[in-house]
């Protein structure tokens, strides 16, 4: 009983100190905590808005139709956060050399420009990095290239614990993130106490990359009507739209997030040692946002661009040649730079 008393004392005094040293650095808003590895760890004073961001009306109105976030994993300030430190965190890794960023990088639109990302040992991973933007939009919740994970609190763990990429196994991913003297407070904010457990740092990574959203490219200030498209780009969204149609490009790649999750196996990179989805020559579809900054496409990374993309010979990719020019215009318009400079996206350690 004793020592269950001091435990719990030992853990309000740490959130005391906690919140002691956020109301002593209002001035700056922010809260700095230097940790073992000779890093600072720098966080708001008030959490960074990731549970109450207002969407323009074509996102909120079509999110709520496709949202996979589930009723035991709601988005709060306090969670995201919490995802955020371990987003950035190579304590992540068996190494501490890897962190969940280091293959989706902020600046990279959380992508990685490698056809293959390099895990804590130096060797590559199976398939190319997928970005994390919009991941909240598919609406199955599956998630990897095949699908083999049913929902993104099931997928952000398997990293982690894969061979190539992070090497850990859960119990040295608690063990590892319990000996971080900054995560006790962290964890109490976001779930009413200091335990560590795996299935926390699933749901706090996962809202994190939930909150992970493009909203503020010239598309969505057309469809906001404060800006206009070219003649170019309207030309080339009404491709998008309205060419080779039933099956058009917006078929699996829906406005206004521009993906679907219901992959069709005639639309895949023909690649004959990944057949992807159940071995049905399938792979997940990932958001056309932010595509014009992409390098290296598709599960094996072989297409070097979005430009080499519409010029090639993927089913129902390749495009007429009078035609390439408009849509990689629309495309382009699908960019929001925003995203990779949000603060509360960023990575919060830096070095002394």
């Amino acid at each position: 009983m004793q020592k269950k008393f001091l435990v719990v004392a030992a853990i309000i005094l740490l959130v005391t100190t906690f919140q002691y040293c956020t109301k002593k650095t209002d001035a700056a808003a922010t809260t700095t905590v230097t940790t073992s590895a000779g890093l600072s760890l720098t966080l708001p004073s008030t959490p960074y808005n990731y549970s109450n961001v207002t969407y323009p009306a074509h996102i909120a109105n079509f999110l709520p139709t496709v949202d996979n976030t589930p009723a035991t994993n709601r988005i709060t300030d306090d969670g995201a956060t919490l995802g955020r430190v371990l987003f950035y965190d190579k304590h992540l890794s068996q190494t501490n050399t890897v962190s969940c960023a280091s293959c989706h990088n902020p600046a990279l639109d959380f992508n990685d420009t490698a056809k293959l990302s390099v895990g804590f040992s130096g060797r590559p991973t199976a398939r190319n990095s997928m970005p994390l933007l919009n991941v909240r939009f598919y609406a199955s919740g599956k998630m990897f290239w095949d699908e083999r994970a049913n929902t993104l609190e099931e997928q952000v763990l398997q990293p982690i614990q894969n061979t190539t990429e992070m090497g850990m196994t859960l119990a040295s991913l608690e063990s590892s993130v319990s000996a971080q003297d900054y995560y006790p407070a962290l964890f109490q904010k976001a779930f009413g106490s200091a335990q560590v457990t795996s299935d926390r740092i699933s749901k706090a990574l996962s809202q994190f990359v939930r909150s992970i959203i493009t909203y503020q490219s010239k598309y969505d200030r057309v469809k906001q009507s404060l800006e206009t498209f070219t003649a170019a780009e309207q030309q080339g969204e009404n491709l998008f739209l309205n060419a080779a149609a039933p099956v058009t490009c917006a078929s699996c790649h829906r406005p206004p997030m521009f993906l679907t999750s219901n992959p069709a196996g005639p639309f895949a990179l023909p690649d004959p040692t990944d057949h992807g989805i159940n071995n049905q020559n399938r792979f997940k579809v990932g958001s056309l946002r932010n595509i014009a900054n992409a390098k290296n496409l598709f599960h094996n990374g072989s297409v070097p661009d979005v430009f080499s993309m519409l010029n090639s010979n993927i089913p129902a990719h390749g495009v007429a040649p009078q035609d390439r020019a408009p849509i990689l215009a629309f495309l382009q318009t699908l960019t929001d730079n925003t995203v990779s400079a949000e603060p509360k996206f960023s990575n919060p350690f830096t070095f002394k």
